[in-house]
């Protein structure tokens, strides 16, 4: 099936057969072996070199799979703003052998991976299909084979991560999910050092689901009570229980396997048609409303419910569920409060007020979601000099139509 849908998008018998012949073979290579697998094919699809850059786990980093290349900044390369865009870039390039360079965003679904590089001596038409085309076939690759690689792991890693964190980010999903209707992207830090925080966010059948947990403490047992509930909403959604069920999953799953244990959290459902919106709130920060690049006070703010894994030992009442109808082009924002509690180096306190000016200021470019969050998280991180004091966990969701659409193709000189 996919070979026949590059057959039909990009025609031409040759560079069919290459990319036919490159699927197969990547299917039975090790991870290590993906840059010497696709140069291998490079010159039948009219290349002289192409290179593969994953993004670091704090995506300020495109870091090379390969030897002999060098790590590029997100924030001040090229290759970087085709990350940060989505878009094609081509330049010039300034050595004895000349010709051009294409970078072109890896995209798996909505996730963004990095980039590719992609160097060649004349670009037209039929060469720049069959560059988009590779890029959308290594994506899907990468994905699977970063499932159970720690080649790729080490990759995406710029230093060494302790124990509570690494049991966490194992039941982490991808940083991204979304379609056309709706997309849910988060971020978490510090990176390395992880307590209690975490997310989670999946898609049904016209449903998007996204939750944000934080639990009590910042040790491994907090990362054990928060692989607990990931594992309670998963097991609650995965069996067709409604919010207020799948809540009552988590809290009772506390309650039994860790009792002196509890967590905050924000459990959420948008429909996807509609824009209607249902959440609980258990005992965590309200969710903020950002409308026209403007965060609206107080608008989803309502009265606060127990942790999780107190209602199942302390109040038999169901939780509450709120609702609220978002308008194409609204997002929503959870936060723990390892954001707004964090201080700068002089000790002030960065406060919902700070906050809410830091989101006005980075959504005011007119970003996609999930660079927004991006560069929001790096604010907060820098102006705490990289020291945060407890976890600090950003989930964004953006309802409406077009709302991940990439950028268009940019060139220089």
């Amino acid at each position: 099936m996919a070979g026949e849908a590059f057959a039909d998008a990009y025609p031409g018998a040759e560079s069919y057969g290459t990319l036919e012949a490159l699927l197969q073979q990547a299917q039975h290579a090790a991870p290590t072996d993906m840059p010497d697998l696709v140069n291998r094919h490079a010159a039948a699809l009219g290349l002289r070199h192409v290179g593969i850059y994953l993004v670091d786990i704090q995506q300020r980093q495109l870091c090379p799979l390969g030897v002999g290349q060098r790590a590029l900044a997100v924030d001040s390369s090229l290759a970087g703003w085709t990350y940060r865009t989505l878009a094609l870039r081509v330049e010039s390039l300034d050595d004895p052998e000349g010709g051009l360079r294409l970078w072109l965003p890896l995209i798996d679904g909505v996730e963004r991976l990095g980039v590719l590089e992609a160097r060649t001596e004349v670009l037209d038409g039929a060469r720049m299909r069959r560059c988009r085309a590779l890029a959308a076939l290594l994506a899907p690759i990468i994905t699977s084979k970063r499932a159970y690689s720690d080649t790729f792991v080490r990759q995406a890693r710029t230093q060494p991560m302790q124990l509570p964190a690494e049991m966490v980010r194992a039941f982490l999903p991808p940083r991204t999910i979304g379609n056309e209707q709706a997309v849910s992207t988060a971020v978490l830090e510090p990176a390395y050092e992880l307590g209690g925080d975490a997310f989670d966010h999946s898609m049904t059948q016209g449903t998007l689901h996204a939750a944000i947990i934080d639990s009590m403490g910042h040790d491994l047992a907090a990362g054990l009570a928060t692989s607990v509930a990931l594992a309670g909403c998963r097991s609650g959604r995965r069996a067709g229980a409604d919010l207020p069920e799948t809540v009552d999953t988590v809290d009772h799953a506390l309650a039994q396997w860790l009792p002196d244990r509890f967590a905050t959290g924000i459990f959420l459902q948008v429909d996807l048609t509609s824009g209607h919106l249902r959440w609980i709130n258990c005992g965590h920060p309200p969710p903020l409303l950002i409308r026209h690049h403007t965060v609206l006070d107080h608008v989803l703010e309502r009265p606060g419910q127990l942790p999780l894994g107190l209602p199942a030992t302390l109040n038999p009442e169901p939780r509450t569920v709120h609702a609220a109808d978002l308008e194409p082009g609204d997002r929503v924002l959870l936060y723990t409060d390892g954001v707004t509690e964090a201080r700068d180096a002089g000790g002030t306190l960065l406060g919902l007020e700070r906050f809410t000016d830091t989101i006005i200021r980075a959504t005011a470019g007119g970003e996609l979601a999930f660079e927004t969050l991006r560069r929001l998280i790096h604010f907060i991180v820098d102006d705490q000099c990289n020291e945060l004091r407890d976890d600090a966990t950003l989930l964004l969701v953006e309802w409406g139509p077009d709302s991940w659409a990439p950028g268009g193709d940019a060139f220089t000189g």
